[in-house]
């Protein structure tokens, strides 16, 4: 019978009044429908196929406030598998809903499935993306907005605006020609162009943009302040984001406060996200320009893959014009760094519970585990182009991860990944990091790699306490700052250098340390680290019961039309969870 769309609004509607925020006691559920599909974009003024979420390229913004529990049903309208993962939202106990390979089978073309997940005690700005076969190339991505609680106070003046900007290096080719082109092992090369919001550059320069690209506009009034919520969201590129004549006044990164320091810009590095302040403090003669432009490439081809958008005031007496505002030096190999380490935690801040953020002294926790990681460039294994850490190229096996270890089913993976670069040839495997439940373990990244490397770890927020160029050595400790380095997600790693991390291993799951740079990841520059808690099982969210099986597990799959329901809540009040429980049925009739 075909879908009734009045009948489904209707209900919709219900079921959205009855679970806005405050109808609820505590922790209300809030409810996302989205389809992810190919739509046809010119960002760069050539004809493509992108990845857009319910029509819109980038996806829309998940707004949320902490603890709030989080439905998402996605329909999968690409021609080929889909997961989305949600970089920084730490899914306490739930690795079920991380959105990758290790734990989640795909979500076949045509099928949907409904992610169920609760920000629990976390703030701070993240998005999403597609994270399989390249697609964060084409799109599939979107903000991600965590809110204090109205009874935990901002650090700083409530904003008179929020702005997401995702900044991104773009490629006129698809994700399908590149990712075959790091399969070949070529270098995918520079960027075609850099996108803000999935717009090209307005034509600052007439011989470098063409004409008739779209660009973004940010609307702004004079003497106000906004929040500006920026990420990089691109596959292999660092960069510098600016604004003409406006200073960056750092408030947050990835979940964490920080002490507030103005900057004049900032390098973003693949995967990372900050929070900045600007105050519309021109005098608006003119727009103003705001910049993203390529790190560590020669001088003419940052000007000719600039992304430019415009800051418009009200008041503004005509458009901008001129050049752009200067870049940092790139033969300054320090500048990026030194501004790294000068990002600290703002320790007497509150952020999802009123305690300080420096309450936890990480400083004096005892370091229960050491892994040094090292990356190296692609090389041939097997016949084949592959990346390593410590000479093990991760191979996703058929049966995910979770899965395997849900059903016990053995030989799936190992849980043994060395814990310092082994002297033997490297070799492609399924080799797990195993995790000490409340362990603190120290990682330390050495970079072999000729371009700077983002790695990220989901589940969790580490501390960033160290990096320096040249090899990491015991006596590196000596200089590590084990007071307010940031607690985040995503880390840089520059080129011929180290960064170290402490994490506290309180999350029980299986959780995914990877590379951010989209070609390291896909040849195999990532581990899963196995987190059990042996003393509770039950700590952990049980499999939820709209599971995917694939690999060994594919007789266990029920077909679509049973499939289709909103994951099990066992902390659903029983208003939610009745109206929960009828959506999903009256939904899942109507679609038939």
């Amino acid at each position: 019978m075909p879908c009734d769309v009045s009948r489904v609004s209707f209900f919709f509607f219900l079921l959205l009044w009855c679970l806005v925020p405050g109808s609820l006691a505590d922790d209300p559920y809030v409810l996302f429908d989205w389809t992810v599909s190919y739509l046809t974009g010119y960002p760069l003024g050539v004809k493509q196929k992108v990845i857009g979420i319910n029509g819109q390229f980038p996806g829309p913004i998940l707004n949320v406030t902490t603890n709030w529990n989080v439905i998402v049903n996605v329909k999968n309208e690409l021609d080929e598998p889909l997961l989305l993962t949600w970089n920084g939202v730490q899914h306490r106990k739930n690795s079920w809903q991380d959105g990758v390979l290790g734990t989640n089978c795909p979500i076949p073309a045509g099928w949907n499935w409904t992610y169920q997940f609760q920000v629990k005690d976390q703030i701070g700005s993240f998005f999403y993306f597609a994270s399989l076969n390249f697609q964060r190339a084409a799109g599939g991505y979107g903000g991600i907005i965590i809110n204090n609680r109205e009874v935990i106070p901002l650090p700083f003046a409530v904003p008179d605006g929020d702005i997401t900007l995702l900044i991104s290096d773009w490629y006129t080719k698809s994700h399908k020609e590149l990712r075959e082109h790091v399969e070949k092992g070529d270098n995918i090369g520079g960027p075609d162009g850099i996108l803000i919001n999935g717009f090209g550059p307005y034509r600052y320069d007439e011989a470098l943009v063409q004409e008739g690209i779209t660009y973004q506009i940010i609307n702004v009034e004079p003497g106000k302040t906004y929040r500006l919520r920026v990420h990089n969201v691109g596959i292999s590129t660092s960069l510098n984001f600016r604004i003409q004549n406006h200073n960056l006044l750092l408030v947050e990164t990835e979940g964490s406060y920080t002490v507030q320091q103005n900057y004049a810009n900032m390098d973003i590095h693949v995967g990372q996200s900050y929070s900045f302040l600007v105050t519309m403090d021109q005098n608006a003669s003119s727009d103003y320009y705001i910049v993203a432009s390529p790190r560590y490439v020669n001088s003419s081809a940052w000007t000719k893959a600039a992304g430019v958008a415009i800051l418009h005031y009200s008041n503004s007496q005509g458009p901008a014009s001129g050049i752009l505002p200067d870049p940092p030096n790139d033969q300054d190999p320090y500048f990026s760094m030194n501004q790294a380490r000068s990002i600290r935690w703002n320790v007497s801040a509150g952020a999802a519970r009123p305690n300080p953020q420096g309450s936890f002294r990480y400083g004096d926790i005892t370091v229960t585990d050491v892994y040094v990681i090292l990356n190296r460039p692609p090389e041939l294994i097997n016949g084949k182009w592959r990346t390593t850490l410590n000479g093990i190229s991760y191979l996703p096996p058929p049966t995910p991860l979770k899965l395997a270890q849900q059903y016990n089913i053995s030989g799936v993976y190992k849980l043994d990944f060395p814990n310092r670069p082994m002297n033997r040839p490297p070799k492609v495997d399924t080799s797990l990091i195993n995790g000490t439940f409340k362990g603190f373990m120290e990682i330390i990244f050495q970079n072999n790699d000729t371009t700077v490397q983002s790695y990220h770890m989901d589940g969790y927020a580490f501390f960033v306490v160290g990096m320096d160029f040249g090899v990491w050595t015991e006596n590196s400790r000596g200089t590590y700052n084990k007071w307010d380095g940031v607690a985040r997600c995503t880390i840089q790693v520059f080129p011929g250098a180290w960064t170290a991390i402490l994490v506290s291993l309180d999350n029980a799951g299986i959780w995914n340390l990877r590379a951010e740079n989209l070609d390291s990841w896909y040849l195999g520059q990532e581990v899963y680290m196995s987190v059990v808690n042996p003393e509770m099982d039950t700590s952990e969210v049980s499999l939820p019961d709209n599971a995917i099986y694939c690999g060994l597990l594919s007789s266990l799959q029920k077909d679509q039309a049973q499939r289709f329901k909103f994951s099990s809540a066992p902390t659903l009040q029983t208003l939610s969870r009745t109206v929960l429980t009828l959506a999903a049925t009256l939904y899942a009739s109507l679609i038939r």
